[in-house]
Order: structure tokens, then C-alpha cells, then sequence
């Protein structure tokens, strides 16, 4: 009998969810400087401020992380669910978190504390069955005269040399993490900025020499990632092709903050949970501890409610595939495995739980947590329209207070009509990266779900969609809008035809903010009017401009079309 080869990738795949971990000196400051607060990201203080190389060293005279507990850490991410663990070994600024000898600019020789913190995670994470990545800043290091990002203390780019600092840092430095702690499983780079390929594949080569098991991030730069890493915070529209993983933040920023309370709901968390795992997608949920080595208590509190939550449903996470279907449904979110489909409701139904689309035979279904509770089916097909439908019959209450599962056993492997359908509420979403596009190939769908750069009245959108229950719509253009940066998001002037029934409308209004659990971006809903379809079968929409806001920068970025039904 022939073995079947390993793929390093597939205990990341079972995986799904794991813990980041930003901690570094920037943990000191904590976001204020001389007392004033930084608006942005924790991690980024000495950038973002200019801090010089010679004051900002200074932090590590007060880093003396003495409450830090790798043991309480490591239980945190495992009682969370979690199975990897991916820390912050060395961030832009340059320091090291970990004892390295190519440098003195590390924990153990610069700070009071002077211990290793990577050694006693390395030794719980193996105790506790979690695997241990670290992240690794390749390019940026503003403490390095030869490093990208540092242009105010080392303003000559001509004498920079990225390949001498590679050289003599950087892959000095992974070879001291690669060597001395025991299994890697991911080295997660980050912001490549104007690495080479050869210098990429230079890094990459190097890991997989060391430890050939160990997983390269995405963020190495130039696609050689063993999978893909999406923007931060960032949830993709639609399903995914391959390997890929979203890094997530409980609050605004990434490393601890004292003035960032803006804490997600877990509500909100198990929500990016199951989209995460619905699109096929890895899930890096981060805390950011303080400098006395503490993960906040809103953190480890919220962390504790998500493994609960896991503890009864992990079965719909772990070892899934994305949705069979195309689109996200307004109800939840679905994920699949061989002769299962599991049904992540946030939205629990009022009476009989409706499925179109799904054409395999349901043999059974369960709530999963709960054997005492009968889940019924009823199928049918027809063969006028070619509408597949399943029907639950649900428990009036919802069994969680967050998101509640249902198992469908099937036969065969998950097979979805790919094409958009009218819901079970009448309503028909047309998301943007499911529609045909006319104009430049410059337009293209963004990491946010819309289209980018619409910055003119050539580019339009169009879909093709079955409709079962004709009547009367509202009709309602989403748009993505950032909320710092509400100037560059303009009001635009936009047609939707459907058949020989149209209407027009301004586009880009706040009338309506839907949370979708991320930092700044939001989907604005504009209703433009109505239209009215006659008959049932294939129907096609477009999304035409008609003027464009040219105060607005980022031009019209649509995010799809929705259809609402209009009640008697």
C-alpha cells in the first residue's frame, strides 16, 4: 500500500483558527507619546511619529514584562479553540523578542527583565498540542540603517543595502528562531514593500532548509507563500480559491493600547468566525498583552465565550470547506465536509427554514450540542423552474444565543446551483464579484468586496438571476464606505435596469450602516426606487453610472445590488 504524501499544509487546513500575538516594546508607550495620544496602530508608534532611533531604544530601560505567563497564555489560546499560536518575534521597529546573538538590541540583553519568552512558549505550546509560528518583520526595520521604513533617521536610500541587512540580520535571526526553539510551524512575514522575488525566494528557501515543515506567510512577498494572507481585518466577498487566512483584531489595533476600548462583541467574533470558515478561509484572532507581559482582561473574557461557543460546534469548523454556494446568505453562513453540510445560523428563522439551491439528498439533520431536538426535512425539485428546495423544520428557539448549527447529513459531495437565486424572504443579493463587468480591466473588485476604481460612466455590472416569486422590489445599491475617510465616498447619481423596468437614484448616502465587524469599513445601503417583475425564470439586472462624484476619490465603489420584496 502506497503512503499518501503529506502536504505541509494540512494540519493548517484542519486547523482554522488560531491565536496572533503582537507584544513587543511598543507595549510600553501603549499608544501615547509624550503625552499625547497616537491615533494609530499600536505597533506602529516610532513610524508613524518619527520617533528617533536613540529615544525610542530608551523603552527597553522600562520593559520588564514580570506578569508574563507562557503556561496562562498557551491555555487561553487552547481553551479558545485555537490550534496554532503565531507571536510577534521581531515587528518593524527591530527589536528582538527572543535571545538573538547576531544582536544586543533584543530582550534579554536590553530590557531589566532579561529572559526568553519564546522558550517558555515554545515548551507549553508542545505541552498543550499547539503549534508555535513566529512572525518575522523581513523588510521593514527602522532600527537598521540598511532596512526598509526608517526615512527620517536614515534619509540617504543610496546607501541603504537590503542584502547586507539580510545578511546580517535577518537571516542570521531566522536561523537562531528556526534552530533553538524546537518545531516552527508558520514564520509569518509581513509587509514585503520592495523585497525582490530572488530575495523572497532567498527567505524562503532558508526556512524550508531549516525546517522543511514550517509554513511561509503570504506576506513574504511576490505570491511565494505556501498560502495566501488576505488584508487585515479583512473578509472576503466571496469564496476563495486555495489557501487562505484573514488576521483579525479584537478592538482597533493590533498591540495593546490604553486608550482602545473599542472592544468587538462576541457577537461579532463568532460571526467573523463562521464567515472566516464559510469562504474556506484560516481565522487569526490577535491579542495584544501589555508590557508587564498581561492579556487584558476584555480579551481573555471574550476568548473564553468563543471556546465555549466552540466546545459544542467546532465540528462546523474544524477540517471544513467553504460554502458550495457563491454568495453569503443573509441567515449565516454554511460550511462542508465529505457527506456533510453544517448551517451557521445568526439569523434564526420564524417558522420553516428554507434552502434553495442545494441539489444533493439530505439524509438526515441534527442541532449540533442538542440530540434531543427532532430536525425534520422535506425536498423538492422542480422541473419547470429547476428550483431545488429543502425545508427545516427548526426549534421556535434558537439554541444559541450567537450562532446555532445544523448538520445535514448528504449524499455525495456538496453540489450548489452556482447561479444567484431569489431567498426565501423573497429577496435577491447580487454581490459584485459575481457580476460580469464592462470597462476598463483596471476596475476590479478590492479587499473590502467592491469594486475599485469606478471612476467613470464606461464601467457597468451585470448579473443573470432566477427568479421564482415575481412582484414588486425595492431596490437597494450597496456601497462600501470608509469612516475615516468619508471625502474620498461621494454621492452618485446610478441607474438599475432589470428587463424594460428601470430606476435611478444617488448612490453613497449614509442612509443605512450595516456592522459587518471590521475596523472603519461599512456597506452603505441607497434604496433608489423600485421596479416590478412580471414573471418568474432568468432575469438580468444591470448597474449603470450616470454621474460620478468627482470630489470622490475612490470613485463609486459598489459592493452589489439587492432586490426587497415590497409587502402588501
Amino acid at each position: 500500500m502506497v503512503k499518501k504524501k503529506v502536504d505541509r499544509l494540512d494540519w493548517w487546513r484542519e486547523a482554522r483558527f488560531g491565536m496572533f500575538i503582537h507584544w513587543g516594546l511598543y507595549a510600553v508607550p501603549a499608544g501615547v507619546w509624550k503625552g499625547e495620544d497616537n491615533p494609530g496602530l499600536g505597533e506602529w508608534i516610532m513610524g508613524r511619529l518619527q520617533i528617533p532611533v536613540t529615544e525610542y531604544e530608551k523603552l527597553a530601560k522600562d520593559f520588564d514584562p514580570v506578569k508574563f505567563d507562557a503556561r496562562a497564555w498557551v491555555k487561553l489560546a487552547k481553551d479558545a479553540g485555537m490550534k496554532y499560536l503565531i507571536i510577534t518575534s521581531k515587528h518593524h521597529d527591530g527589536f528582538a523578542m527572543f535571545d538573538s546573538k547576531c544582536s544586543d538590541y533584543d530582550i534579554v540583553d536590553a530590557t531589566p527583565w532579561g529572559k526568553d519568552p519564546m522558550k517558555a512558549l515554545a515548551k507549553e505550546c508542545a505541552k498543550a498540542g499547539i503549534k508555535l509560528g513566529f512572525y518575522y518583520s523581513q523588510s521593514q526595520d527602522w532600527h537598521d540603517p540598511d532596512g526598509m521604513g526608517n526615512g527620517w533617521d536614515f534619509k540617504d536610500e543610496k546607501k541603504k543595502d537590503f542584502d547586507t541587512y539580510l545578511k546580517h540580520k535577518c537571516i542570521p535571526q531566522l536561523t537562531e528562531l528556526l534552530t533553538a526553539y524546537g518545531p516552527i510551524s508558520v514564520i509569518w512575514f509581513d509587509t514585503p514593500c520592495k523585497i525582490t522575488q530572488q530575495q523572497s525566494l532567498r527567505l524562503k528557501r532558508h526556512v524550508h532548509k531549516l525546517q522543511p515543515d514550517c509554513l511561509v506567510s503570504g506576506r513574504i512577498g511576490n505570491e511565494l507563500g505556501d498560502y495566501g494572507s488576505l488584508g487585515d481585518n479583512q473578509r472576503p466577498p466571496g469564496a476563495v480559491e486555495g489557501d487562505w487566512e484573514t488576521p483579525c483584531t479584537l478592538n482597533n489595533t493590533w498591540a495593546f493600547k490604553t486608550k482602545d476600548k473599542n472592544w468587538k462583541s462576541v457577537k461579532v467574533l463568532l460571526e467573523l468566525l463562521a464567515s472566516c470558515a464559510g469562504k474556506g478561509v484560516n481565522y487569526l484572532l490577535n491579542v495584544g498583552p501589555t508590557a508587564e507581559g498581561v492579556i487584558p482582561k476584555a480579551s481573555v473574557d471574550r476568548l473564553k465565550a468563543v471556546g465555549d461557543w466552540i466546545k459544542v460546534n467546532g465540528e462546523a469548523i474544524y477540517g471544513t470547506t467553504g460554502s458550495p454556494f457563491p454568495y453569503e446568505h443573509d441567515w449565516g453562513r454554511i460550511t462542508c465536509k465529505k457527506g456533510k453540510l453544517y448551517l451557521l445560523i445568526i439569523k434564526w428563522p420564524r417558522g420553516t427554514f428554507v434552502l434553495p439551491g442545494l441539489r444533493n439528498r439530505v439524509k438526515g439533520a441534527r442541532m449540533l450540542g442538542d440530540k434531543r431536538t427532532t430536525v425534520t426535512v422535506t425536498q423538492s425539485h422542480s422541473k419547470t423552474t429547476d428550483a431545488h428546495i429543502i425545508e427545516l423544520t427548526l426549534p421556535r428557539k434558537k439554541p444559541d444565543t450567537y450562532v446555532s448549527v445544523v448538520e445535514l447529513s448528504i449524499v455525495g459531495t456538496a453540489d450548489a446551483d452556482q447561479m444567484p437565486l431569489q431567498q426565501p424572504d423573497g429577496s435577491v443579493n447580487l454581490a459584485v464579484h459575481m457580476a460580469t463587468k464592462r470597462g476598463p480591466k483596471s476596475v476590479c473588485v478590492g479587499r473590502h468586496g467592491s469594486l475599485e476604481g469606478w471612476k467613470t460612466t464606461s464601467t457597468s455590472l451585470g448579473w443573470a438571476f432566477n427568479m421564482h416569486r415575481p412582484g414588486a422590489f425595492r431596490v437597494i445599491v450597496e456601497t462600501v464606505l470608509n469612516g475615516d475617510a468619508k471625502d474620498q465616498f461621494g454621492t452618485h447619481e446610478v441607474a438599475v435596469n432589470v428587463g424594460r423596468q428601470s430606476t435611478k437614484g444617488k448612490a453613497g448616502r449614509k442612509d443605512m450602516v450595516e456592522d459587518r465587524g471590521d475596523n472603519d469599513w461599512r456597506i452603505v445601503e441607497s434604496d433608489i426606487g423600485t421596479i416590478t417583475v412580471n414573471k418568474p425564470g432568468l432575469c438580468k439586472l444591470s448597474l449603470k453610472a450616470l454621474r460620478l462624484d468627482k470630489k470622490a476619490n475612490a470613485g463609486l465603489t459598489a459592493a452589489g445590488v439587492r432586490l426587497v420584496p415590497i409587502r402588501p
